[in-house]
């Protein structure tokens, strides 16, 4: 399959934002106009830095490896399907645990388990470094994702629980710019350390990251729900299951197939867990996520629309990395450097947007913002052998917009619906959207992109002799290294693979613009005015 060759580096993108305060109130008298907020102390601003830092590496990670597939397949003998779920099996453990760790967060305290967590994923990069083998690797992605689970939600509950109302919206601004920043981050540095030394590096680097955080996480302040409540044990098993089953199915629908029985079963279990799960909290006494949440406009529309953005975005840097590579030539690491238009821009709106939240509401963001990534989206799909960087900085920079004004809205929506004392559950329903999304996104992408090229190389493929003939079948990648080593005729075959590629890039990112522009429509009416 073109999205799963193992000399393409797919980046796995944390698209989180700055979000902003709540709406502006109407002017009140000089008599009863409130004072200045105080100052951040000095405990304070240490607990926003290791919070920031600890997510940062969890996402700068997972990023990070995706360059190092092609390194690993060589020295480990990996097969293409085993790369994949080096990748996978830490996104699979992420997604799936990542409510129920939120809701131990809430009850027995934020900073233990972040710590846990951190010991957790610590492990998990260092196994590498001594087993090495491709299942042993897989086992230790799926281990760290299980830490990286306590990380993610527990970060943002400490901050968000750490400040008074008037600096939270700047406090999470910060930890969603620094988790936006860094998968790019992880990106460039692994880039730097694939041209200088070997891919366990990496995984020795992120241990050593993660243990120096657990050890500056005892000197921060922890917070838990004020009465907490005890585990949902029954909720936590079915949320598992649901998300775990059904994002195993968008997983494996490119690669076996949407119809295969275990694509289709898993999909199915998992959507029936799900139902299973709703029928449970809504009768619980001490719910693990009060599904009722749903019911506020705000709310559900946050959750959908954090969905719609991930969808689109992990899509796109599927689609625009392998752009780069493979019709355009860039390196990995240039292919890295490539991307940070969008991240500009991102970073860039975060001093801007929040007038704007305060003037025209989350309803004109969300569905404009959308509309915005879709229309970047419809131009991604015009670039052809022939563009230049300049077309593509542009259409990312669009993208960047659309996001900038968007995604930040939607956090912010979910984390200020969400009472006090379920902070965990909803940094991990932020989470877990995103999740979610991104991989229903890579999945849509996938299948429309390998669809496309298949067709495309399908009525030359008999006059190919084996083993190359399965070889250009698969991928661009793949494709371009057999036209290598076939002499004249060489040229002529990357051109025709090139152009099935193109084919099914502009199918791919038309499709998903589509959804995109249906989610801004839906965000339209269903959004409230205000946040």
């Amino acid at each position: 399959m073109c999205e799963t060759d193992g000399s393409v580096t797919i980046p796995t993108v944390s698209f989180l934002v700055p979000a902003f305060p709540s709406v502006r109130k109407a002017p009140v008298s000089d008599s009863t106009a409130t004072t200045a907020p105080p100052r951040m102390t000095r405990a304070q601003i240490r607990l926003l830095a290791v919070a920031c830092s600890a997510v940062a590496v969890v996402i700068a990670t997972m990023a990070s490896l995706n360059t190092a597939l092609p390194d690993i397949a060589v020295e480990t003998g990996a097969t293409q399907a085993q790369l994949t779920w080096i990748v996978d099996g830490y996104t699979l453990a992420l997604a799936a645990l990542l409510l129920p760790a939120g809701a131990l967060g809430d009850r027995l305290g934020r900073r233990g388990v972040m710590i846990v967590g951190l010991i957790v994923f610590a492990a998990g990069s260092l196994l590498p470094l001594v087993a090495d083998a491709p299942l042993w690797i897989i086992g230790a992605r799926a281990v760290a994702g299980v830490g990286a689970s306590l990380v993610m939600p527990s970060t943002l509950s400490l901050i968000t629980a750490g400040f008074v109302e008037a600096h939270r919206a700047r406090v999470i601004g910060i930890w969603a710019g620094v988790a936006g920043s860094g998968a790019v981050l992880g990106m460039i540095l692994s880039g730097l350390v694939l041209e200088y030394a070997s891919w366990r590096v990496i995984f020795g680097g992120s241990a050593a990251i993660a243990l120096l955080l657990v050890a500056l996480s005892f000197t921060i302040d922890s917070s838990r729900s004020t009465q907490p409540l005890p585990f949902d044990f029954g909720g936590g098993i079915l949320v598992v299951l649901a998300v775990g089953l059904f994002v195993l199915g968008v997983m494996e629908g490119p690669h076996r197939g949407w119809t295969d029985v275990v694509t289709l079963g898993s999909m199915i279990a998992g959507l029936a867990a799900a139902a299973g799960f709703v029928l449970v909290e809504l009768r619980s006494k001490a719910p693990l996520l009060d599904v009722r949440l749903f019911r506020q406009r705000a709310f559900g529309v946050g959750a959908a629309g954090l969905s719609f953005q991930y969808l689109a975005g992990f899509g796109l840097f599927f689609l625009i990395v392998q752009y780069l590579q493979l019709v355009l030539g860039y390196s990995p690491l240039r292919a890295s450097l490539a991307l940070t238009p969008i991240f500009l821009v991102v970073m860039g709106l975060s001093l801007a947007v929040p007038a704007l939240l305060a003037r025209v509401g989350i309803r004109i963001l969300l569905s404009v913002g959308l509309a915005l990534i879709g229309v970047a989206l419809i131009l991604m799909g015009l670039l052809d052998a022939d563009s230049t960087y300049v077309e593509v900085a542009f259409a990312l920079s669009i993208a960047g917009v659309g996001v900038g004004i968007c995604t930040a809205p939607a956090t912010h929506a979910i984390v200020t619906n969400t009472p006090e004392d379920q902070l965990g559950v909803a940094s991990a329903v932020n989470d877990a959207t995103r999740e979610i999304g991104a991989a229903i996104g890579v999945a849509i992408t996938g299948s429309v992109l390998a669809a496309a090229y298949g067709h495309g190389i399908d009525p030359v493929a008999p006059m190919i002799p084996e083993p190359a003939r399965s070889a250009v079948q698969d991928s661009l990648a793949a494709a371009i290294q057999v036209a290598e080593q076939a002499g004249p005729q060489g040229e002529q075959l990357a051109e025709l693979a090139q152009n099935a590629f193109l084919d099914g890039l502009q199918q791919a990112s038309w499709a998903v613009a589509a959804i995109l522009l249906v989610g801004a429509v839906i965000s339209a009416f269903w959004a409230p005015r205000r946040s």
